[in-house]
């Protein structure tokens, strides 16, 4: 490039750039995704999918274990019971959607018994599985 050379144009779409917090939260939830499936493949579960995302929402962990499939919603807070409060009537909703799309785009799953779970993760403690945690009830 000399000096006669115009600038190189800058794109008008700027790059969001998150803040500190929203990127230590993100780093937070997939490290307590990852410690979820550690305690959950030690249990005896396979996992088929972390993070599928729906146009309805996403699904943190899709574990399998013999006929049964797990829709699993993984929780950190500083507490297990702040964990356990967290779970909203709103987001059991998505996630009962998001569970219909994934047997609609794997109808080989369709047999099988679900159940919706979640992990429960706070520092200093094993992370807790609460099995049938909700229903597709609402």
């Amino acid at each position: 490039m000399t000096d006669s050379d115009p600038p190189p144009k800058l794109s008008k779409a700027r790059a969001k750039i998150p803040s500190p917090a929203r990127v230590a939260a993100f780093q937070t939830g997939l490290s307590a995704e990852s410690r979820a499936c550690v305690y959950l493949i030690a249990k005896g579960y396979r996992i088929l999918a972390r993070r599928f995302r729906t146009p309805y929402g996403e699904i943190d962990i899709v574990a399998r274990r013999r006929g049964l499939l797990a829709f699993v919603e993984v929780k950190a807070r500083a507490t297990l019971d702040d964990a356990a409060y967290s779970v909203t009537p709103q987001q059991q909703q998505r996630i009962v959607a998001a569970a219909q799309a994934w047997l609609m785009a794997r109808p080989e799953h369709a047999t099988f018994e679900m159940r919706f779970d979640v992990v429960l993760i706070a520092p200093k403690h094993l992370p807790r599985h609460l099995m049938a945690a909700f229903d597709a009830s609402g």
